[in-house]
């Protein structure tokens, strides 16, 4: 309980009665009767004090402990939100962070029907490097449902992308006076400063089977790859569904029908995989990479099909210990090089290929020394040499491929303060230097530039290279930067979709 306050008592004479009506203070003296010649004041507006019960509530609050990691007190009492790390601090259940609005120039969350492990963004005719308030984008999304027959591959466009509003003095004490600006004008605010509520607009084709990995063709972004858990790679022209958005848009064009189905499916695999890729460089060459360690090549014909051929096979090579899987968890191919492309598998192996040589790996390194498995890369599409990678131990690496050759190469930066497996890795579309990555707890974008100081980082729990954390969902699986609005993230997560603008980038 509060503590208790004496309250003072009237004052005695010294013969021991009660001091007199007319000496007592007016507020303590007894009502008189109400005469016309004696009227009382009432006041219309009477003023309401609230008790004052903080002593109490204090003294509760220090009687329990915090429900959550980042909310403590200081000395005084006076609670205090403390900022989480996922990457040093302990483990928090999603729903127990609160966000904070100023870190975010732009952030919403959506959450779908079933979860998604991937997605891909499409692009659209709005231009690039945008940077003016509201956005709009258009994404592929694959879903994880429960029975196979009740997958879909949705597209899905979020239009009316407000900016966070942040509060400021003005907001809470009112904007300051100003004798030169004119009263009976009134300020229009400008886009950016809108408060919209988004709009999705959404269309799905049925899908037998999970989605497993989700690839548009960076040439014909309508044309879209999926990788089934029940081992087919299917391809989508969702064109009908592009014309279904501009049509919402105000624009007359002619819509066909949304198809049912695939136009093109490959069951050649002999096992479901994750490893897809389209060329940058020749229009409509994909690859694709399955848990058995197979790399398959498809080439377009003019009819519009496909002629799909194995390419590789994990017998080929000799460099594995007996007990390794020989998956090959993910594909990418080279920015420049129309016939190279590089492949992430198990056990640690990062190789790469040229499709003028079939069976064999033109450079190979274990690059994980402990076999963990290589998870995801990304090739840098400015900086043509530089390749990312992301283990299953949490290690974040990246290489330079003139120094591949060598028996024994060293990374050129290497990340092992993540403590849960690197789910996906791409490096920024026009900042050589910066990357996102995420793993379970979150997403994160590094910045390659910053050079460490020996001196003042060795005690760091944290690299100066990385810039941002993104977290409070569950299970992050990828994340994405948007092609064409500047610094722009999409990722998904077992608990749903988060698309925003860091506030420092």
């Amino acid at each position: 309980m509060g503590k208790k306050t004496k309250r003072n008592r009237p004052a005695k004479a010294e013969n021991g009665e009660s001091k007199s009506k007319s000496s007592l203070a007016p507020a303590l003296r007894e009502a008189e009767e109400e005469t016309k010649d004696n009227l009382r004041f009432e006041d219309p507006f009477p003023e309401i004090v609230a008790e004052d019960d903080d002593d109490e509530q204090w003294e509760d609050a220090d009687d329990g402990d915090d429900e959550q990691g980042d909310v403590g007190h200081d000395g005084d009492g006076m609670e205090v939100i403390q900022s989480w790390n996922p990457l040093t601090g302990e483990h928090l259940e999603p729903g127990k962070l609160e966000m904070d609005p100023s870190a975010y120039k732009m952030v919403h969350f959506l959450t779908g029907e079933w979860p998604s492990l991937s997605f891909d963004f499409i692009r659209d005719d709005l231009g690039d490097a945008r940077t003016k308030f509201p956005h709009s984008l258009i994404a592929a999304i694959g879903t994880q449902a429960e029975r196979a027959g009740q997958n879909s591959l949705t597209v899905m466009k979020l239009a009316d992308l407000s900016k966070v509003q942040q509060q400021t003095d003005d907001d809470i004490l009112g904007e300051e006076y100003d004798p030169e600006k004119d009263d009976d004008s009134d300020d229009e605010e400008s886009d950016d400063e809108v408060d919209l509520d988004p709009i999705m607009e959404h269309y799905s084709i049925p899908h037998y089977g999970g989605v497993n990995r989700v690839r548009c063709m960076p040439q014909r972004t309508e044309i879209v790859a999926t990788w089934s858990d029940q081992g087919t790679v299917n391809l989508f022209n969702v064109s009908s569904i592009l014309q279904r958005f501009s049509t919402s848009e105000g624009k007359t064009t002619k819509m066909n029908d949304i198809p049912k189905k695939p136009f093109f499916s490959y069951k050649g695999h002999s096992t479901e995989g994750y490893a897809l890729d389209w060329s940058l460089q020749k229009q409509g060459l994909l690859a694709s990479g399955d848990c058995s360690g197979s790399i398959h090549l498809w080439n377009p014909r003019e009819e519009g099909s496909y002629a799909v051929s194995s390419f590789y096979e994990s017998s080929d090579t000799t460099d594995r210990f007996v007990d390794v899987s020989p998956s090959v968890e993910d594909l990418q191919w080279s920015p420049t090089e129309a016939t190279v492309f590089g492949a992430a598998e198990c056990g640690g192996y990062i190789r790469i290929f040229d499709t003028r040589a079939p069976h064999k790996a033109m450079l190979g390194h274990k690059i994980h020394a402990n076999g963990a498995d290589v998870n995801v890369l990304s090739w840098n599409r400015l900086v043509s040499n530089l390749l990312a990678t992301g283990g299953d131990d949490g290690t974040l690496s990246v290489w330079d491929l003139r120094h591949f050759s060598k028996e024994s190469p060293d990374p050129l930066a290497r990340f092992t303060v993540h403590k849960t497996p690197i789910t996906s890795v791409e490096w920024h579309p026009t900042d050589e230097s910066m990357l996102a990555a995420s793993d379970d707890s979150g997403a994160y974008v590094y910045d390659l530039s910053v050079e460490e100081d020996a001196t003042t980082t060795k005690d760091l729990e944290i690299p100066p290279q990385l810039l941002f954390v993104h977290c409070g969902s569950e299970q992050f699986k990828e994340v994405h930067w948007h092609p064409q609005i500047s610094s722009c993230l999409m990722a998904t997560a077992l608990s749903g979709y988060s698309v925003f603008i860091p506030s420092n980038l």
